[in-house]
């Protein structure tokens, strides 16, 4: 039995997939040779596993420019001081912290904010982002010194966000005030409204000195914004609760990790790591929740133990409480695990989940090049271990400026099987093929994807290591996938394209579909094996250096001139311990696709993780976001007030989470 403290744990997932599925690790073994796998590190022979197999994918790759994209910068070294570090010839600022009030009464930043402040300032732990243009016609064109800036909030430390009553006790990072409750309705209200997403325009001067500017249009999306149900799981017989027994609507989206930006400029938050929130009490869990890892014994901060008894809160309890399902709350985890789709230029819209995506622990989502004419295609990863890529084609056809959200609505979602020959193939999770029937549980196709992992355990889909963020070449059509870690994977079952066991610093993949985005097959490789000097590999086959270790990859982004963000999320259990000593604090770097070399561009502060990245569309102004920093503080410390890091601010100010735009002194080209 995993301990408590573990499982409340934000970044504990109960391994859940037990389906016996030949996992990714098994298929790179196969497609190699074990031996060429040596138990301290990598053979030289592990080059056959990289960009070989999409030399012949098709036109577009030998069109792409053959040098690729210059990476003009000198690369920062690792670092593991309490700063934010950039390329000479750069600068960075902070503009936009944990706290920071974008409306309503616009409550200043402080150790005893309430639940309602919090509804009106920036929540806790940055993530996925985009900045949107303030014309609203495009997500990539338009102004690049006035827009929507819109970010996800995955989670929250409690003893940061409850510091005025929390100080001077020994707190872990994830542990929550008097968490066996009965529990401050005032404190779960603003636990509650520290999730989310942020909407705030910003504005520069021209100087690189952004400020939020007042607009209608800044709020909050939190843990408890009314949201639609959309697709074929609406209206669903699981998706009935005490707050809609027509299952048409819920509350809140949590847990929001990575995101999606759609061609008809609106924005996707994820919703990741959301089962530990809950509880179910009853004997026998249904695989709508065992599956996914619903915790039987506590939450991870017990809000349904509030001390009011409030309606919202109550519901995180998914015990069986009523005659039937309109009378209780045992399907309020089914609202959760889908992609939001929320329109940051209409406050008056209400966020709507996508269902025909599927749920599970969404990463975040990718959309291909959309074209006119053809399918919308986007791609998603299911962030815990042994889990699965997936992709979506909708059935109806892309229209500019016509299209909207519905057409996320119908189409066919399929996840990836990962075979020895470096070949690959896209799977349907369709209600009556496959086994997807009665046989074996299913009801019709809105059962089948509110069980999206159990429909694909039996298919036959290839557990990956942690699949996170993707991102699509606009050029070549290839897609990379973030591969960050797996410590539980075992020797036998390693494979090609999750080749290490225990794999603790992870890879890149790629792929090109056989064919358009549309395809049902593919063609795989491996773009990068992370790691230090020892046991790395670049796309040529040679180890990773001083200037491009790295471990961990999580973020990943191709700009418009295909420079390869990667960005790195070690988690603070692990950070500057054992072998992730070399690696430092986590960092930003930038790689050619086309020639493989990979270059550091930044460092974040102590016992951070660095997120979220996009440009503004000249290019010429890149945020990223710093989460949890200060997050390797031992409770011994905290109750001292001896934080490991007090950015942004300094002093002995609290570690706040933080956007960070960065420019060039000379006004050029990020990474040029």
């Amino acid at each position: 039995m995993t301990d408590l403290a573990t499982r409340l744990d934000p970044d504990f997932e109960p391994e859940a997939n037990e389906s016996g599925n030949r996992p990714f690790a098994d298929v790179v073994e196969a497609r190699l040779s074990r031996r060429a796998i040596l138990r301290g590190g990598l053979s030289v022979t592990v080059a056959g596993m990289f960009a070989a197999p999409l030399a012949a994918c098709g036109a577009n790759e030998a069109e792409a420019a053959s040098a690729g994209p210059t990476l003009g910068f000198d690369p920062v070294p690792v670092d593991i001081t309490d700063r934010f570090v950039v390329p000479e010839g750069y600068e960075a600022k902070v503009i936009y912290r944990w706290g920071d009030a974008i409306s309503g009464h616009m409550p200043a930043f402080g150790p005893d904010n309430t639940g309602e402040d919090q509804a009106h300032q920036a929540g806790m732990h940055h993530d996925g982002m985009h900045f949107f243009p303030i014309e609203g016609d495009d997500p990539w064109e338009g102004s690049s010194t006035d827009g929507l800036l819109v970010l996800n909030h995955e989670y929250i430390e409690p003893r940061f966000l409850h510091y005025g009553s929390a100080q001077g006790s020994e707190l872990q990072t994830w542990a929550t005030p008097n968490h066996a409750g009965p529990r401050d309705a005032d404190h779960v209200l603003k636990e509650l409204n520290a999730h989310g997403v942020s909407v705030v325009r910003m504005r520069d001067d021209g100087n690189g000195n952004w400020a939020i500017v007042p607009d209608p249009r800044n709020r909050r999306i939190t843990g408890l914004t009314r949201m639609e149900i959309a697709g074929p799981a609406r209206g669903h017989a699981k998706m009935a609760t005490l707050y809609s027994p027509e299952g048409t609507h819920t509350r809140g989206t949590l847990s929001n990790c990575a995101h999606g930006v759609t061609p008809w400029n609106t924005y996707m938050a994820a919703e990741e790591n959301w089962s530990g929130y809950f509880v179910n009490l009853d004997g026998e869990l249904p695989r709508e929740h065992a599956r996914y890892g619903v915790r039987t014994d506590v939450g991870r901060h017990n809000w349904h133990l509030a001390d009011d008894g409030g309606d919202g809160f109550v519901r995180f309890d998914a015990s069986t409480k009523a005659d039937s399902a309109a009378g209780d709350y045992r399907n309020e985890p089914n609202m959760f695990g889908w992609m939001t789709e929320i329109d940051p230029f209409d406050p008056d819209s209400t966020p709507v989940k996508r269902t025909t995506l599927g749920r599970f622990a969404h990463e975040g989502v990718v959309f291909a090049p959309a074209e006119a004419g053809q399918p919308v295609v986007c791609y998603s990863g299911d962030d815990s271990r042994f889990e699965y890529i997936y992709k979506f084609v909708s059935e109806g056809l892309y229209e500019p400026g016509v299209t909207r959200g519905d057409i996320l609505d119908t189409g066919t979602l399929y996840v990836a099987k990962f075979n020895d020959d470096g070949t690959g193939e896209w799977l349907p999770l369709v209600y009556g093929q496959n086994g997807l029937d009665e046989g074996n549980g299913f009801t019709d196709q809105g059962d089948v994807l509110i069980n999206t992992r159990t429909a694909a355990d039996i298919v036959g889909a290839t557990p990956m290591d942690r699949p996170e963020w993707g991102t699509v070449d606009f050029d070549t059509r290839a897609v990379y996938f973030t591969l960050t870690n797996n410590t539980r994977r075992s020797e036998d079952q390693t494979d090609g394209v999750n080749p290490r066991a225990p794999n603790a610093f992870g890879q890149i993949v790629r792929w090109h579909e056989d064919g358009d985005q549309t395809a049902t097959r593919f063609n795989w490789d491996l773009f990068v094996v992370a790691g230090p000097e020892s046991d790395s590999r670049d796309m040529n086959g040679n180890p990773l250096d001083d200037n491009n270790i790295f471990s961990s990859p999580d973020g990943l982004w191709m700009d418009a001139d295909r420079r390869l963000w990667i960005q790195t999320d070690i988690s603070e259990g692990v950070m500057y311990q054992g072998n992730h000593v070399p690696f430092g604090n986590n960092a930003m770097l930038a790689a050619n696709p086309e020639t493989g070399e990979i270059k550091r561009f930044l460092t974040g502060p102590v016992g951070q993780e660095i997120t979220g990245v996009v440009t503004t569309p000249d290019h010429r102004t890149i945020f990223v976001n710093v989460q949890h920093p200060g997050a390797t503080t031992s409770p011994e410390d905290f109750a001292s007030g001896n934080f490991d890091s007090h950015w942004p601010d300094g002093g002995d100010a609290l570690p706040r989470s933080a956007t960070v735009a960065i420019r060039r002194l000379d006004g050029g080209i990020i990474g040029a």
